[in-house]
């Protein structure tokens, strides 16, 4: 009871710093809208959907949140939340993107973020400051890769299934432009500056009930220094990051890039791994990756012994 207590007071707290009463609820948006009936299901409208009806849509929204809250690792079931509770966001981030060129464009291509379609070791030989040289450095230095995110399964129209799968992919890119690492108290900052920057409930829900596995340091750390910056920053000065077609900017000094998005930097987090130790890492291993091709080289050519396999 203490914990649902806790998270209606920082549901109340975070409504009255947008502005919101009770008559301009979140709530209404927390259902996946569309031609959905209470029994019959919709047919699938592209690969990898998976129909559900009203009923279904509820039981997957409660049932996933639960599971994400028992285990934050549960990439599947977090996705499922944001897209089970994603309701009229959708459209609106989509709106937003139709009011720009570059969104308009990203609709038009629909670009994907992966190893397959990022030349990752083009990113490495640009130079520092630069947007992509920053994402490189980014990415190793929290261990991941861009190839992790859950593909969409239950939203029902294709072009919004793609501003979802959009906004997943991109999640790197935020964590990148706003200095923030993975872990679960940066992540819970970043969840609320998505909630104020592009509307998305579950980012919300995630903060709301994320926050309850912080210690009472670290909750008061967020509530205190990550949500007003979250609030100024996500809400009031920058644009809509759904709109911004990131593949086009990757040699964009990424500076330039927070002054015209309108992101200034969150209080400083905690890294788990020096950036000097990071850049150590990736020259030790692109090291290892030349000794290996040059030792296949030479193989292939007959100079020297093959190694047995192990």
């Amino acid at each position: 009871m203490a914990a649902l207590r806790r998270v209606h007071s920082t549901a109340n707290l975070v409504l009255r710093a947008t502005g919101s009463t009770t008559s301009r609820s979140i709530l209404p948006a927390a259902v996946n809208v569309g031609s959905r009936h209470l029994f019959s299901r919709a047919e699938p409208a592209y690969p990898g959907h998976w129909p559900l009806n009203t009923l279904e849509n509820a039981f997957m929204a409660v049932g996933s949140g639960l599971m994400a809250l028992k285990d934050p690792r549960r990439g599947d079931m977090v996705a499922a939340l944001g897209e089970t509770t994603a309701g009229y966001a959708l459209p609106r981030m989509r709106d937003a993107m139709l009011a720009s060129a570059e969104g308009r464009r990203i609709l038009r291509e629909r670009p994907s973020v992966n190893s397959d379609t990022v030349d990752m070791e083009w990113l490495k030989t640009l130079p520092e400051g630069t947007f992509g040289r920053a994402y490189i450095s980014w990415l190793e230095r929290c261990g991941v890769t861009p190839d992790t995110r859950a593909p969409v399964h239950y939203i029902d129209e294709p072009e919004l299934a793609y501003v979802m799968k959009r906004y997943r992919e991109s999640h790197d890119f935020y964590h990148c432009l706003c200095n923030l690492p993975v872990n679960v108290e940066s992540e819970l900052a970043l969840k609320f500056f998505e909630f104020f920057n592009i509307g998305l409930p579950m980012t919300l829900l995630s903060g709301l009930l994320g926050q309850l596995r912080l210690t009472p340091e670290k909750r008061h750390r967020l509530f205190s220094e990550y949500l007003p910056w979250a609030l100024k920053c996500g809400g009031g000065t920058s644009k809509p990051l759904i709109s911004v077609y990131w593949e086009e900017r990757w040699e964009q000094n990424v500076e330039d890039m927070k002054k015209e998005l309108g992101v200034y930097d969150p209080p400083a987090a905690v890294w788990g791994r020096p950036l000097s130790e990071a850049a150590k890492a990736r020259k030790k291993k692109s090291a290892a990756e030349k000794a290996a091709q040059e030792r296949a080289d030479l193989e292939a050519m007959g100079q020297i012994p093959r190694q047995p396999a192990p």
